[in-house]
């Protein structure tokens, strides 16, 4: 499958957006590991943005920004929103709740706790009536939500934005699930290139060898990408922040992987 990447979002800790993190992706400045605002991602309305959860602001921060560098409609592009996790604090809360003996439930905080509740801000935020999955693949789940894009893509000819998204959890949660940081990233992928297109991916599976998967050479983003499930695309970002051509392997399920080939437009 080969598509075309248009326009990048990004927020995780000391990666605050991609045009802020290209060059410390590429390796030409110094990552530090700095403390993550509570995103305040601009399309969303409002009203909608106080009854968001921390896990849907981040989704919708990284959607917004692919969105803006690609110069596309919203309403034009389908959506494939892959979280491991989905929002955690909302089912802790929920679990709280059911404990008590009143037993009491926000209709709010109810309606925030399904999977595609990030989906549905974004389609609320942009008035998008276009088709949207939304997926989960624990510790393979950027994997997952980019073969799903890339074959949307392949498949039906059209724009796909896919956004790759978690949030730690809170205790006691946070001991069975100890996700390390934040981190969302939001790829606006196009099945033919354009003026925007920054670059080309070959995306196939195939069996995974030992010492194959792509790591971070700085010791901070790598504890970052190993302790995030969706922080597993920092080397595929790197290649693409590099600007040079590439192959990255990222692992993927049954002992296969990705391997993504980056090729970048000039």
């Amino acid at each position: 499958m080969q598509l075309y990447v248009d326009g990048v979002g990004l927020w995780a800790p000391g990666l605050a957006g991609w045009s802020a993190s290209r060059e410390i992706l590429a390796g030409r400045e110094l990552y530090r590991e700095t403390a993550l605002e509570r995103p305040a991602p601009t399309i969303l309305p409002p009203t909608e943005r106080r009854r968001s959860g921390n896990t849907v602001l981040l989704a919708v921060q990284s959607a917004q920004e692919a969105i803006e560098h690609a110069a596309v409609n919203p309403r034009d592009a389908a959506s494939v929103f892959a979280s491991s996790s989905g929002d955690m604090e909302i089912v802790h809360d929920l679990c709280t709740a059911l404990a008590q003996p009143e037993r009491l439930v926000s209709p709010t905080r109810f309606h925030n706790s399904v999977h595609n509740a990030a989906a549905g801000y974004w389609s609320i935020a942009t008035g998008s009536q276009q088709v949207s999955t939304s997926l989960s693949c624990y510790d393979t789940t950027f994997a997952a939500g980019l073969i799903e894009s890339a074959a949307q893509v392949a498949g039906e000819y059209r724009p796909v934005l896919f956004v790759a998204y978690d949030w730690p959890p809170p205790p006691p949660l946070h001991a069975k699930r100890p996700l390390s940081a934040a981190f969302s990233v939001g790829m606006m992928l196009s099945p033919k290139q354009s003026e925007h297109s920054i670059a080309a991916l070959k995306i196939e599976t195939a069996i995974l060898c030992a010492g194959q998967i792509n790591i971070m050479a700085d010791a901070g983003m790598e504890i970052l990408r190993c302790g995030n499930p969706a922080a597993r695309a920092l080397p595929l970002l790197a290649a693409i922040a590099r600007h040079q051509s590439a192959i990255v392997t990222l692992e993927y399920l049954d002992g296969n992987c990705l391997q993504v080939g980056v090729t970048p437009c000039i």
